[in-house]
C-alpha cells in the first residue's frame, strides 16, 4: 500500500513504500485514524493545554479577557492548511464566526516538532524552529534540527495524554512552550533534511517490522522565497553556488520557490546573499 497524499513531484522522497496505508497529508490522515482525530479539534487541544478558548460566539469580555488583549481567532478544524484563516485581534473585536474559536495570544520560539511513536510512547523527534525573521507573519526560513534539551518533556506529555495507543509520525507545533496545534503526519517540506534512515525507519515502525530509531538530525535550512515571481538567474545561481536545492512551490500562495540546504552555515550565508536577512 502506498504513502497517502504525497504532493507532485515529491514522490521519489517516500521510499521505500510500506504495507500499510500511512497518511502524509491532514485529510487523509484524519479519515485513516478515528481513534485518535480528535487532535485535530485546534479548541479542545488549547483547552487541554491550559490555555484560556472558547468558542467565537462566547463573548472574551464575560470571560475575564481585557477588551483590548490580544487574541487568536482560527478554525476550530481546517485540514486545508492548518494556519488557514488565522488572526490575531483585540478581546472586543472577536467576530461571530461560525466553525471558529478565540484563545490567549502566545508570543515566544515558534516550533515544529515531528516524533515517532510507538503505541503511544514516543521514541524519536526531529526539531526545527522558525525564525523569527517574518514575511506577513510567515517565517522567512525554518532551523532544522535544533536541540530542545528539556524542554522537550512538555511534548512527550502531550504526546503520551493525546495519543494513546498510536503508532506512527505525529507533528506538534509549539508557541512559547504552549501547543497551538497537533497533526498525525509530519512537516513534509522537512523530511530532504532528515537523513537517508528516516522514512526506512517510519515505514518499518508502521509495518510492525524490526525497527531502530534513525540518527537524530544533523541539522540544516528550509528557506522560502515568497512571493508571485519565479525565482531569477541570479537566485537560482546563488542556491547551486551554496549547495542548495531549489523546489518551485506551485502548492502555496504567494510563494515562488522552496530552498533546502543541508549545511546550516551555508543556509545562512545563502540568506544574506539573497537579501532575506533583514
Amino acid at each position: 500500500m502506498p504513502f497517502v497524499g504525497v504532493q507532485s513531484g515529491r514522490e521519489a522522497l517516500f521510499e521505500p513504500q510500506p504495507r500499510v496505508i500511512v497518511a502524509v497529508n491532514d485529510a487523509a490522515a484524519w479519515r485513516l485514524n478515528p481513534e485518535h482525530r480528535q487532535v485535530y479539534d485546534k479548541l479542545s487541544l488549547a483547552l487541554a493545554a491550559g490555555l484560556r478558548a472558547a468558542p467565537c460566539g462566547v463573548d472574551p469580555i464575560d470571560c475575564g479577557v481585557a477588551p483590548d488583549a490580544r487574541l487568536f481567532v482560527k478554525p476550530v478544524v481546517n485540514l486545508a492548511g492548518m494556519a488557514l484563516n488565522a488572526r490575531s485581534v483585540p478581546a472586543d473585536r472577536v467576530p461571530m464566526e461560525p466553525g471558529s474559536f478565540w484563545c490567549e495570544h502566545l508570543i515566544g520560539e515558534h516550533l515544529s516538532s515531528d516524533c515517532l511513536v510507538r503505541d503511544g510512547e514516543p521514541i524519536w523527534f526531529a526539531h526545527t524552529r522558525a525564525s523569527r525573521l517574518k514575511d506577513r507573519e510567515r517565517p522567512v526560513y525554518w532551523d532544522v534540527g535544533v536541540e530542545l534539551g528539556d524542554e522537550e518533556s512538555a511534548l512527550v506529555d502531550m504526546i503520551r495524554r493525546c495519543l494513546p495507543g498510536y503508532t506512527g509520525l505525529c507533528n506538534l507545533e509549539m508557541i512559547g512552550g504552549r501547543p497551538i496545534e497537533m497533526h498525525l503526519r509530519g512537516s513534509n517540506g522537512f523530511f530532504d533534511l532528515y537523513g537517508s534512515e528516516f522514512i526506512p525507519a517510519w515505514v518499518a515502525l508502521v509495518d510492525g517490522e524490526s525497527f531502530a530509531p534513525p540518527p537524530p538530525v544533523s541539522g540544516g535550512l528550509v528557506i522560502s522565497l515568497f512571493g508571485t515571481e519565479p525565482p531569477s538567474a541570479e537566485q537560482i545561481a546563488r542556491v547551486r553556488e551554496a549547495g542548495g536545492r531549489l523546489q518551485l512551490d506551485v502548492h502555496t500562495s504567494d510563494r515562488a520557490a522552496i530552498v533546502r540546504c543541508h549545511d546550516r552555515r551555508l543556509g545562512m550565508r545563502l540568506l544574506r546573499e539573497l537579501g532575506l536577512d533583514g
